[in-house]
């Protein structure tokens, strides 16, 4: 690849964020059409009714900036130093929407995004958003995009309604996943009604402590699953520095292991390794939303450095004091090249 923002000739790194969001028009039309029936759930309303509804300037800056795919997104690239993005349809994503919907809405996304990737090469890449209710159909349609548009993997906005995707049903679609080689984005979507009220009393249900909550559980509920055991070739890619599980490894492992010998649960079977290692064998971390040396340099030392790599999740969080502080990673010229190019140009095949 050539090209990106200014200067990047005379750094020895390109910068790849691997966490930016982007939602066409229609689906932040949709989104207002779910609020102004008022059927979505409690943190749809929450979140997307903040962003979507607020009079304040800076959530009417981000449903502005999450649409655009010209200029103003370009613009915010080149005066933060991100020489490239990786698009991808933004939480809820399709997991709110009803089926025919769901379709109609992950095609013309990918679609925008290969349109966008195809004007601005050196720019943009991106992934695949399905409708996953139907099953056969969202399969398909990955293949579509991966095959015809080149997107570079799949985003997973987490539950679908409440339901995770350890449920046996979504065993095909990871098996296609698995067999195109590319990776899944596990992204955060706010929690499912049934869990969502201690939260939300609080003011913790979105990306405060509620987002990492929620996806920490999805992506735990698939290592335990055996998943990765069932699909070995699977690859997941998770953000803001995996949710907190990182640093809960050694009681995760030891408690599971009781778990398992005691037979304490019926679903949880055991595994072919430590639930800890599959961050090491089948998952890569970024750093989107956790631009914070400290834990950056312990997700390195405890999972590998080749497990680490850079994002920023524009339009949501960026500024240019955080890509500045991931600059200054006491680390050598090699591993940043590592941290904000190679690994990402590996896992997504860039």
């Amino acid at each position: 690849m050539t090209g990106g923002a200014p200067g990047w000739e005379t750094r020895p790194y390109r910068r790849i964020a691997t966490e930016e969001a982007y939602a066409p028009i229609e689906v932040l039309d949709e989104y207002r059409r779910i609020l102004a029936a008022g059927t979505g759930e409690i943190g749809f309303e929450s979140i997307i009714g903040h962003f979507l509804r607020s009079q304040h300037p800076q959530p009417q800056a981000v449903a502005r900036k999450l649409s655009d795919l010209g200029e103003e997104r370009i613009a915010d690239m080149d005066a933060t130093g991100i020489d490239l993005q990786i698009l991808s349809l933004t939480s809820p994503g399709t997991q709110v929407l009803d089926p025919d919907t769901a379709r109609h809405l992950a095609a013309l996304t990918n679609d925008r995004i290969a349109e966008a990737v195809r004007a601005h090469p050196d720019r943009f890449a991106g992934l695949a958003a399905v409708g996953f209710e139907d099953i056969p159909s969202a399969i398909d349609e990955l293949d579509r995009a991966v095959n015809q548009l080149g997107l570079k993997g799949l985003i997973l906005n987490s539950h679908l309604k409440g339901r995770y995707f350890d449920d046996p049903e979504f065993l095909p679609l990871f098996e296609a996943v698995a067999a195109l080689d590319v990776p899944v984005y596990l992204h955060p979507q706010t929690l499912p009604d049934d869990a969502i009220r201690p939260w939300r009393e609080a003011g913790l249900d979105g990306a405060v402590w509620g987002f990492a909550a929620e996806t920490g559980l999805h992506l735990l509920r698939l290592i335990t699953s055996g998943l990765f055991d069932k699909v070995p070739n699977l690859r997941f890619v998770v953000g803001h520095l995996g949710e907190g599980i990182p640093y809960f490894m050694h009681r995760i492992d030891h408690m599971h292991a009781k778990a398992v010998a005691s037979k304490r649960y019926e679903s949880m079977g055991p595994l072919s390794q430590r639930p800890s290692e599959y961050l090491k064998s089948h998952i890569w971390l970024t750093t989107s939303g956790m631009p914070w040396t400290p834990p950056i340099m312990y997700a390195r030392e405890v999972l590998g450095a080749d497990r680490v790599m850079y994002a920023m999740d524009y339009p949501y969080q960026f500024v240019k004091d955080e890509v500045d502080e991931q600059d200054a990673l006491p680390i050598s010229d090699a591993e940043k090249f590592d941290f904000f190019e190679g690994i990402a140009t590996r896992v997504f095949k860039l």
